[in-house]
């Protein structure tokens, strides 16, 4: 998958556009982690019950020149895509919007509806 600078999740209510003012110290801020290549990744579980194990998963990962990134939602093991939007519970729905709306705030990500 290539690295984009906007991204709609399928049925998702947002757009998400990588912010032109993104800092590198505000991804460290925000858990992101450098790997050996260079990218910045965040990975977060969301879970239904915190703590379970049991959800989906966020996986971002953004080029190191800051200038496109890719964003999935997979199951746990990280190889099939998941729509969370259709048939998923409303608290993953929930955690997803709220992890997506720290990212926005801090300026890493402008959000657009659809």
């Amino acid at each position: 998958m290539a690295f984009i600078t906007e991204k709609l999740l399928e049925d998702c209510k947002y757009s998400y556009k990588l912010s032109p003012n993104v800092k590198k110290f505000t991804l460290k801020d925000t858990t992101f982690v450098q790997n050996n290549v260079g990218n910045f990744e965040f990975k977060r579980i969301l879970e239904e019950v915190p703590n379970s194990g049991q959800g989906f998963l966020l996986k971002i990962i953004i080029n190191p020149d800051l200038t496109g990134f890719k964003m999935s939602v997979t199951d746990k093991s990280g190889l099939r895509n998941v729509n969370i939007f259709k048939n998923a519970n409303k608290i993953i729905q929930d955690k997803f919007y709220f992890q997506m709306d720290v990212f926005v705030d801090r300026d890493i990500f402008i959000k657009t509806e659809v």
